[in-house]
């Protein structure tokens, strides 16, 4: 059975109104809908890619009543024929979107492979994965899309960080300072964790990557390993905003104070709740905070 998506499912998706999407229709004859029983207008995927390559013309300036001539290998003409970044941008998001939708790993590693001829690895997180995530988070509270659609293509952009990760490491590290990466017992979104490991690793840091729901007591043996180890976190949903002040102080009585090392943090929590900063401790807003700070 085929995916159908209902034209405020397209107003979420492509950010064109719906009553544009109608008059397009109309006038133009741009899609084709199917009907229900009740004469509900409902669309295919055919429709939705259609739909996303007109928008991203009609971003660059293209006038509808010429695109709407185009036939499908016109179409895919016009949209090779125009390259920037902000384009290969566009582009990337609407691959993401198909790829996710039709839960499709080939979309999403050829949008990847294209991205990657224009942009940094680094580049193409923080301007076209972290922007996309926070995008499809909010199709996710519209109903839109489900978690299924997130986790899958998630676990995607994951596979791409280990990658990335696995080959920097093939590289001996330049820098003598040491992060320790885990997220505390609770958490388990381990996303941003990875891209923080990455960032390290590309700036020449040793690290050692714990990964998700370490407690602080498991953290004792290797803050022994020697001193000015930089722990560094990323709090989600744990510890809490009832909780995080009572987590840090403790983490830096049992971690930090004898051995003179040092607590990072990021995240959601650390935003909402204020931490208090002294020498042991740090708390960071943005990756391209992190990655001015590590520079």
């Amino acid at each position: 059975m085929s995916v159908e998506f209902s034209i405020k499912d397209l107003e979420n998706i492509c950010g064109i109104k719906a009553h544009t999407i109608r008059m397009w229709e109309k006038r133009y004859l741009l899609l084709t809908p199917n009907r229900t029983d009740t004469n509900i207008r409902t669309y295919d995927m055919e429709n939705l890619k259609k739909l996303l390559n007109v928008s991203f013309l009609v971003n660059c300036g293209y006038k509808i009543s010429r695109i709407a001539k185009l036939n499908d290998s016109e179409l895919e003409e016009y949209l090779t024929s125009v390259v920037s970044d902000q384009t290969v941008v566009d582009k990337t998001f609407n691959s993401l979107k198909l790829s996710m939708l039709n839960f499709n790993a080939t979309i999403f590693n050829n949008a990847f492979n294209e991205a990657s001829e224009r942009f940094s690895f680094n580049e193409i997180f923080n301007n076209i994965w972290v922007p996309f995530l926070n995008e499809i988070g909010m199709l996710w509270q519209s109903g839109t899309i489900n978690s299924t659609h997130e986790h899958f293509i998630t676990q995607l952009i994951k596979q791409k960080i280990s990658c990335n990760i696995e080959h920097l490491q093939n590289t001996a590290p330049t820098k003598e300072k040491i992060f320790v990466l885990f997220l505390p017992s609770g958490e388990s979104s381990d996303l941003a964790l990875l891209f923080l490991h990455n960032l390290l690793l590309d700036y020449g840091f040793k690290t050692v990557y714990l990964g998700a729901n370490v407690s602080t007591a498991n953290l004792l043996d290797i803050s022994k390993i020697e001193k000015n180890i930089v722990f560094l976190s990323y709090f989600t949903v744990s510890p809490n905003k009832e909780n995080v002040l009572e987590y840090v102080t403790n983490f830096k009585e049992q971690i930090c104070l004898n051995n003179d090392h040092e607590f990072w943090m990021m995240g959601r929590i650390t935003k909402e709740t204020p931490i208090p900063i002294d020498m042991s401790t740090k708390v960071i807003n943005s990756f391209e905070d992190f990655e001015k700070l590590i520079n």
